[in-house]
C-alpha cells in the first residue's frame, strides 16, 4: 500500500499561485519558467553582442569580398542586387512544362520547316550590303555611264534585285501574259509574309535550341560524378551556361 500510495504523490499537481487581485493593475505575475525564459534570452543577446564587438575590433580594413559590390542598403537592409535573368518566360514555360524528347522534336520539326521554307525564297530579295560595281578606263565614260545599257535591261526594272529580265528576253515575251502591277504587288506581298514567316520560325528553333542544351545541361549535372564540374561562363537569354569536367579515364 505504501507503494500505491507513494505513486499518488509523484502525480500531484504543483500549482502556482496568480496575481492578486489587488495587484492586477500591475499586469502577469511571473513564473520560474518565464523567468528562465528571459534570463536565457537576454544571456544569448548579451553573447551576440560580445561576439560581434569581438569581430569588429580584429577586423581586417583591408578585408575585400564580391557581396560588398553584389548588394546594397535599403532602409538599413542589405538587398542583393538583381540579377539577369538566365531564361526567357517561355523558355521557362517550356523547361517546367515540357520534356527533353518533346523539345528536341519540336526543334527537329521547326528546322525541317526553315529548310522548306529557305529552299522556295532562296533570299534573292533579302537586303544585302553588296554593291554593284562596273569598271570603266576613263572618268568621263564613268560619269556618262548608262546602267540600263550596261546591263542591257529595261530602267524600269533596275531597282529589282532578282527577275531583271534583259532587252533581247522582253522581246521575245508575250506582254499579254505578264503580271499586272496589282498581281504583282500582291506576289510581293506574299513573299514578305513568307519572309516574315521564316524570321519568326529561325527564332523560335534558336529559343528551342538554347533550352534544350541547358536541359540537357542540367541532366548532366545530376549525373554521379567523383569531381565537380567548374562553371566557366553563366547562362543568358541566348546561350546555355559553360561547364568544365574534370578529364576521366574511360574503361
Amino acid at each position: 500500500m505504501a507503494s500505491l500510495r507513494n505513486a499518488f504523490k509523484s502525480n500531484k499537481a504543483h500549482r502556482e499561485r496568480h496575481q492578486p487581485e489587488d495587484r492586477a493593475h500591475l499586469g502577469f505575475l511571473e513564473k520560474k519558467k518565464d523567468y528562465r525564459e528571459r534570463a536565457k534570452d537576454f544571456n544569448d543577446k548579451k553573447k551576440a553582442l560580445k561576439g560581434l564587438h569581438k569581430r569588429a575590433l580584429n577586423k581586417n580594413p583591408d578585408e575585400f569580398y564580391f557581396h560588398m559590390v553584389r548588394s546594397r542598403m535599403e532602409d538599413g537592409e542589405h538587398v542583393e542586387a538583381p540579377k539577369e535573368e538566365e531564361c526567357t518566360p517561355e523558355q521557362l514555360k517550356l523547361m517546367q512544362t515540357q520534356d527533353l524528347k518533346y523539345i528536341s522534336h519540336k526543334r527537329l520539326v521547326e528546322s525541317k520547316k526553315i529548310d522548306k521554307l529557305q529552299s522556295q525564297l532562296h533570299l534573292i530579295d533579302a537586303e544585302k550590303s553588296n554593291n554593284h560595281v562596273f569598271f570603266v578606263d576613263t572618268k568621263e565614260e564613268a560619269k556618262n555611264l548608262d546602267v540600263a545599257e550596261r546591263l542591257q535591261t529595261h530602267p524600269s526594272l533596275l531597282s529589282r534585285k532578282s527577275n531583271r529580265p534583259k532587252l533581247e528576253d522582253l522581246k521575245k515575251m508575250d506582254l499579254g501574259k505578264m503580271l499586272t502591277d496589282e498581281t504583282a504587288e500582291n506576289v510581293a506581298e506574299e513573299r514578305m509574309k513568307s519572309y516574315r514567316q521564316l524570321e519568326k520560325r529561325i527564332a523560335r528553333e534558336k529559343q528551342l535550341m538554347v533550352a534544350q542544351q541547358k536541359m540537357e545541361l542540367k541532366k548532366m549535372l545530376r549525373g554521379k560524378s567523383d569531381t565537380k564540374p567548374v562553371r566557366i561562363a553563366p547562362g543568358t537569354k541566348t546561350t546555355a551556361p559553360i561547364y568544365k569536367w574534370a578529364q576521366e579515364r574511360k574503361r
